[in-house]
């Protein structure tokens, strides 16, 4: 989305300021009161103007949009595509002048017309246009105005109405027939993909979420499972916008969507609502909205059913809600320990797996869960077998926990270290946490043998 400048206004600037958006404020109401039909355009102008007098009376300070849109702005500084002020005036083969960031995205789509008279463009160079760069810069500085910034970044940076209207319309498309819908999904899916401005765009309209997932609302019935997947792989493109992290998480339908999707749909539908957890979770907040809506146990479910396509994201999305306290009971709960240490048995998924159970080793009942199930020798066959520092640090860690919660299992510890070395040779090569925890472990059977001998 463009950014717009600030306009850091001097007491003699804010006057002038103040004075110019209230007379365009008494002419907007005045056209209130006078028309018959209340005009919607005109009453959003005048709350802006309101929001403008605002911040300059407790700011001082006036936002770039509010002071464009009350002022009388000279067309030919417009650019004809976004009808905004051009920032990077530059011409194209037939002469005309667009500001650079908008022309080139046309260009960029394939376009090989002025936009304006529709001609073929004999080339596609783009010319700056210093004069009429000049005129703009001389005009801001007339009227206090701070020049934009050129926008650097075409695809991030640019969003025009035609992107508005076209959103706008593929919504629209979600309270239509199924077939409209599945069209309108696939096309959606691709832009959201494709087109980082596509997906900040969402960010604009409170509407958008559950305009878009209204075909998945719980009074839904035989839902295409085509229209399912495209609608929840929309959602994971739309929460790899940081700005859209908080905006899906927290409207009211998108969780229960997603956590619903990790049940049924085809096994892409269900890796990519656990993908979109995963990434939603980077927010500490929407970590506690996601584990409070019930995800744990879905999540784990899937991991236990062992599709290769969809472990990792459900791995990962399982090791960010358990940063949080409250996720790592929930867990613990719903059975993450048989489940996370039946796939580490069995080899699968293994370093990122002990991440998890790491991580839960610091809840009481998670440690004696993993007594009771024997993890203690599988732990410490990683540590002798495995290649990975970071997992062998986990595992020795994991194992630091259980033998100071049940001291029989010292036992098994000591006599892999008689016959191996494993602990000791972890001390001597792990890495600085790994070496730690060993030597832990080292010195607890030291005492315990000492006593034994004193004995």
């Amino acid at each position: 989305m463009a950014k717009f400048g600030v306009l850091e206004t001097e007491p003699s600037m804010a006057g002038k300021a103040t004075e110019e958006l209230k007379k365009e404020l008494q002419r907007l109401v005045s056209r209130i009161v006078d028309e018959d039909e209340n005009c919607v355009d005109t009453t959003d102008r005048a709350v802006r103007i309101l929001c403008a007098l605002r911040d300059l009376k407790f700011k001082g300070s006036l936002d770039f949009r509010v002071e464009m849109e009350n002022l009388a702005l000279p067309q030919e500084f417009r650019c004809p595509i976004s009808k905004q002020l051009m920032r990077d005036p530059v011409v194209v083969a037939t002469g005309q002048t667009y500001d650079r960031a908008f022309i080139q995205k046309w260009l960029t789509e394939g376009h090989r017309t002025c936009p304006l008279t529709q001609q073929v463009l004999s080339h596609t160079i783009l010319t700056p246009n210093n004069l009429v760069r000049e005129m703009i810069s001389e005009w801001c500085k007339e009227h206090r105005i701070e020049l934009p910034k050129v926008v650097e970044n075409v695809d991030e940076e640019v969003i025009t109405d035609i992107d508005r209207g076209y959103l706008n319309s593929l919504l629209g498309r979600m309270s239509s027939s199924v077939s409209d819908q599945k069209e309108a999904a696939k096309e959606l899916r691709l832009l959201t993909k494709r087109m980082p401005s596509f997906r900040a765009l969402f960010g604009e309209c409170t509407d958008a979420v559950p305009q878009l997932l209204s075909p998945l609302s719980p009074d839904a019935v035989d839902v295409d499972p085509d229209l399912q997947e495209d609608l929840i792989t929309t959602v994971l493109n739309l929460s790899i916008h940081d700005n859209n992290k908080k905006l899906v998480a927290e409207d009211p339908m998108a969780i229960p969507v997603l956590i619903e999707s990790l049940k049924s749909g085809t096994i892409e539908t269900r890796t990519n609502a656990a993908a979109a957890l995963f990434t939603l979770s980077a927010l500490d907040s929407n970590k506690h909205i996601i584990g409070k809506a019930g995800a744990m146990k879905p999540l784990l479910d899937l991991l236990e059913e062992g599709h290769e396509l969809a472990m990792k994201d459900v791995a990962s999305a399982i090791f960010n809600l358990c940063i949080v306290l409250e996720n790592k009971g929930r867990a613990v709960q719903d059975g993450a320990v048989m489940v996370i240490l039946k796939k580490i048995m069995d080899g699968i998924l293994v370093d990122e797996l002990l991440s998890i159970l790491a991580m839960l080793s610091s809840h009481q009942r998670a440690v004696e869960e993993m007594g009771e199930l024997e993890a203690v020798p599988c732990l410490l066959r990683i540590i002798r077998e495995s290649e990975c520092e970071r997992s062998k640090e986990n595992c020795i860690s994991i194992l630091y926990s259980v033998c100071f919660n049940d001291r029989a299992k010292l036992r098994a510890i000591r006599e892999e270290e008689n016959a191996y070395g494993t602990i000791s040779r972890l001390a001597q090569t792990g890495t600085s946490r790994a070496k730690r925890k060993a030597n832990g472990i080292l010195e607890r059977l030291n005492r315990i043998a000492s006593i034994t001998h004193t004995a």
